[in-house]
């Protein structure tokens, strides 16, 4: 029967593996890293929570597809809770740390990785649906987006509690990894793989819409009268989504990939070089998307903008405003029956005969 080793430091499990745990970080070198994080931290705490406000507060998000998006911010926001626990942990510090500890703190990452790639891929099949059947909304009302909502949380924590549970190398330091020297590389291997499973998989979702929507608005719109611009606002809102997507699929893969290679137990991978950039790399995933919400969407830029000025416009200003959505869904009056134009993502409705489908949203 092996030995179990729940009562010892990390130092232990470090040694037994090889894991550098870098003793040189210190000094100006680790002032100057703990500078950066923190304020790359501050940013994603600050602009993630300027998104998630900007949906509960302009009724033009109330929809949800913008839900979900604001799900992803928090996602966000959690995984910068995530990074501040790591700069404390991290280092010279690592070898110190309790294993509950250490848990912890990877259980964190893990949690915020899951929390944003189930949230991305219930946008993907959101949108698929509702491209797919010409409609501007999901058939989602808001007790199915919350029950959506909190499934992708509960599935988070449980994938980053699964080490915890059981899946760990604590009475098997052979299997012990060489990155986590307290995880098994076979559950290295299970959670890389999968990730880029469902990686692979939301950009096939993504590039099958994106091809039915180029499709679709150039056999219709020699059947219409819009103008270039409008015709091109689907694709347009399309490559908005899609640019999340790529920026979490780039940001991540390296690491997923490093993890992978040390599960395969790759010695000869020189992966103890790079996973401190490809982490970085992660960390910026979490800074770039309200980046792109905002540079994407001038709605959601004018809504961000007038919360950080603390402005507010005259109530008669803002119903005159509302009246006139910046990115429109119309339906055509050809014999096509349906258009996509203006709006496939954004979701404000134009005309009497689509206002049944806001009430459902």
């Amino acid at each position: 029967m092996n030995e179990c080793y729940y009562d010892k430091r990390m130092d232990f499990f470090y040694n037994k593996t090889n894991t550098d745990t870098v003793d040189e970080w210190t000094g100006p070198k680790l002032i100057v890293v703990l500078c950066f994080g923190t304020f790359f931290c501050l940013f994603i705490f600050i602009s993630n929570s300027l998104v998630i406000a900007a949906v509960v507060k302009n009724k033009r998000f109330h929809f949800p597809f913008y839900y979900l998006l604001a799900n992803l911010a928090a996602a966000d926001f959690f995984a910068g809770i995530a990074y501040v626990f790591l700069m404390f942990n991290t280092g010279p510090v690592s070898k110190t740390l309790t294993v509950n500890r250490w848990f912890l703190r990877q259980g964190l990452l893990d949690t915020s990785l899951t929390a944003s790639l189930v949230n991305l891929l219930v946008i993907a099949v959101e949108r698929h649906m509702s491209i797919m059947r010409m409609k501007i909304h999901s058939n989602l009302t808001k007790k199915r987006v919350t029950f959506l909502i909190i499934s992708i949380w509960a599935i988070a924590i449980f994938m980053g509690a699964v080490p915890t549970l059981g899946w760990n190398c604590l009475c098997d330091i052979t299997a012990c990894s060489s990155l986590a020297p307290i995880y098994s590389r076979s559950y290295l291997v299970f959670w890389s793989v999968l990730n880029l499973v469902v990686f692979f998989i939301m950009v096939v979702v993504y590039i099958r819409i994106y091809m039915y929507v180029q499709r679709k608005t150039n056999v219709l719109s020699s059947h219409t009268s819009g103008s270039i611009s409008r015709r091109r606002t689907p694709v347009k809102l399309m490559k908005t989504v899609m640019t999340l997507l790529g920026a979490f699929v780039v940001c991540w893969t390296p690491g997923l990939v490093v993890l992978l290679l040390d599960g395969l137990n790759c010695t000869y991978c020189g992966i103890q070089n790079v996973k401190r950039w490809f982490l970085l790399l992660a960390l910026m995933n979490s800074v770039m998307n309200p980046v792109i919400y905002s540079y994407k969407d001038d709605e959601m830029w004018i809504t961000m903008k007038r919360m950080i000025c603390c402005s507010s416009e005259d109530k008669s200003q803002d119903r005159r405003s509302s009246r006139v959505p910046s990115t429109v869904l119309c339906r055509s009056t050809d014999t096509s029956g349906q258009y996509i134009e203006d709006g496939i993502i954004q979701g404000t409705i134009c005309g009497k005969g689509d206002l049944g489908d806001k009430g459902n949203s």
